[in-house]
């Protein structure tokens, strides 16, 4: 099913529609936010630099996780 969903960003809409779960979308969303939120810290950046800095610090989230997610599978077929 196609659903349909337009998303605030850094107070910008984003329509975006496709085969998702809108909740899983929305909290994608404050995810991203959250992130801009920090980085902001009352500082002017341009959206394209901010961008940037905010995709960096998704994947830096993701590759500790996937290193943990890793170590923890070692350790689980080591016993």
């Amino acid at each position: 099913m196609e659903n349909k969903l337009i998303l605030k960003i850094d107070n910008e809409d984003y329509p975006v529609k496709g085969d998702f779960d809108p909740d899983y979308m929305k909290a994608l969303a404050e995810y991203i936010n959250n992130k801009i939120t920090l980085l902001k810290n009352n500082q002017y950046l341009p959206h394209q630099r901010l961008g940037m800095i905010v995709a960096l610090n998704i994947a830096d989230d993701y590759f500790k996780l996937k290193k943990d997610y890793d170590e923890l599978l070692k350790l689980l077929e080591d016993k």
